[in-house]
């Protein structure tokens, strides 16, 4: 099932747009993908694309380091609810990241109101947005490692004469190299692949390659050049994703860890005092801030203007009033929920399984792929290929759910397939002996052990649903927009009152995607502290 749903609902639609650009009259036009790189514009969105990844993922390490130590060593009060709030911009979807840090630093923006400062239109804004948005995944994939390290080897190497410095360098860091690389990894290919914050924020000066891809389907038509830009991003992500695959099966293989809950304590001296002081006070600045900025915009208007207007319908933007967008998402979110926790339940288990084969195996990094091929091509695929029966889907409600459902299913294996790894087979073995059927060894013997990470993957799974975008905008239906098309349309036209809805609706999205989040926390089992 998780095969045949990959065939038909990504690899079809990605292959259709890819065919319909570099094929002619049945013949293939290979030499368009040489004509294309020719082209300096092309060249310049490729350069900008991989170095603003590259800056970004520096930049994030630099400043959620700190952070991670904290988190992994230090045990202090309101660690829960200071965890969870690190987390909410990671869920948040990328056109609210965008909206947020629009009214930060935008015009008439916090920094503009105070210092006449703007830095929309700018690297910088670009830059400070994708810190913000993974800050958790630094902080959680290389926090959740050290604090299960155990701290008795570097304390045995300051015994023998090393300096703090020289103990961290030759013990705690090569332990950490693993995650440290799988995060950045993942930093890289989300900021590789950004859309939602570089066309908000980035104006018409800075373009991604995701951004390109969407200007050349929807505003130029020029399917061979979208078609071989897919091809570029689809091969650098293959090789993003083949390197992280590698840095997670070193991670599990090569270190012996212990019970996190043993690591933590209270800080000690002024020093570490001093450095959770910072930690809390970057949190507050680069993660708070923005995001209680939006809050403030949204409710510049008297009696809650920008969210009354939101119940009115103008005509313009949208067919329905703009509220109805929440409806939308949440109904959306919760048939892909479904979808993604069915497809990605059967994937895991389809891992797990110790008579798993080679292309089984191969299948897990395929499952990631979603996440970094290209949204617009696959919404604009799902368009042209899904119109003839008995897959006509272009007028169906399902369609959305479906392409939301993409990106939530590797965030369902991603949390499930540790969980059942961890199941011992065993128990499976001795129930089966006993004459249990496998649907009742499942229910019985792995669903009790796994239910609580398959609510944390369906979690994960309607925050990431909820705020998906790339493909969401070109199969919503202006008379069934999703939240954050309805962001981007309000944004997209001028006045004061689009503006303030555009944010009385973000904060809204915000809220849904921080209850869910919050949720999560209260049934996280945190051993590892990974996502």
């Amino acid at each position: 099932m998780p095969v045949a749903f990959f065939a038909v609902f990504f690899a079809y639609p990605v292959a259709a747009i890819v065919t319909r650009g570099l094929k002619t009259g049945g013949t293939w036009q290979f030499g368009r993908i040489t004509e294309v790189l020719a082209q300096p514009d092309i060249r310049h969105v490729l350069w900008f694309t991989t170095w603003q990844a590259l800056a970004s993922t520096a930049l994030t390490l630099l400043i959620a380091l700190p952070g991670a130590y904290v988190f992994a060593r230090f045990d202090f009060p309101g660690k829960q609810v200071l965890r969870a709030v690190v987390t909410v911009p990671f869920v948040l979807p990328t056109v609210v990241v965008g909206t947020a840090f629009l009214a930060l630093v935008g015009r008439g923006g916090l920094l503009d109101e105070w210092w006449g400062v703007r830095l929309d239109t700018t690297v910088w804004a670009i830059l400070l947005a994708h810190v913000f948005f993974n800050y958790a995944v630094v902080v959680r994939t290389v926090g959740g490692l050290w604090a299960q390290l155990d701290p008795r080897q570097e304390e045995a190497a300051r015994m023998l004469g090393a300096s703090r410095l020289k103990a961290w360098r030759t013990v705690t860091l090569p332990a950490l190299a693993p995650a440290v690389a799988a995060a950045a990894l993942m930093v890289f290919l989300f900021t590789f692949t950004s859309f939602g914050v570089v066309q908000i924020l980035g104006g018409p000066t800075f373009s991604t390659l995701e951004v390109e891809i969407y200007r050349q389907t929807s505003e130029i038509f020029d399917l061979s050049t979208a078609a071989v830009l897919t091809l570029i991003q689809f091969v650098a992500v293959g090789a993003v994703l083949a390197v992280h695959a590698w840095t997670v099966r070193r991670r599990e293989t090569a270190l012996r860890l212990v019970d996190a809950s043993v690591t933590a304590r209270r800080p000690r001296g002024a020093g570490e005092r001093g450095l959770l002081a910072a930690v809390v006070g970057c949190v507050a600045v680069l993660l708070v801030l923005p995001l209680a900025v939006l809050v403030q915009r949204s409710l510049d208007a008297s009696d809650f203007g920008y969210y009354r207007a939101l119940t009115h319908g103008d005509g313009g933007v949208f067919l329905v009033a703009p509220i109805e967008a929440v409806g939308n998402s949440l109904e959306y979110a919760l048939a892909a929920t479904g979808i993604a926790v069915a497809v990605g339940g059967l994937a895991a288990a389809a891992l797990t399984r110790r008579d798993a084969g080679r292309f089984v195996r191969g299948f897990d990094a395929l499952l990631m792929l979603p996440l970094g091929v290209s949204a617009v091509t696959v919404g604009f695929g799902f368009l042209i290929s899904l119109d003839e029966p008995p897959l006509d889907l272009r007028q169906s409600w399902i369609l959305v759910p479906l392409a939301q459902a993409l990106v939530g299913v590797p965030f369902v294996v991603r949390t499930m397939l540790p969980v059942l790894r961890a199941v011992d087979h065993r128990l499976r073995e001795a129930a089966a002996v006993l004459g249990a059927s496998p649907w009742r060894v499942w229910r019985e013997v792995d669903l009790p052990m796994v239910r609580r990470a398959l609510l944390i993957a369906a979690g994960f799974a309607f925050a990431v649903s909820l705020g998906e975008f790339g493909a969401t905008v070109f199969i919503a239906r202006p008379d069934n927009p999703t939240l954050p098309v309805a962001v981007a349309r309000l944004l997209g036209r001028a006045g004061d009152l689009n503006y303030g809805q555009a944010m009385a609706l973000s904060t809204i999205l915000m809220v849904v995607c921080a209850v869910a989040l919050l949720v999560l926390e209260r049934l996280r089992t945190d051993r590892t502290g990974e996502f």
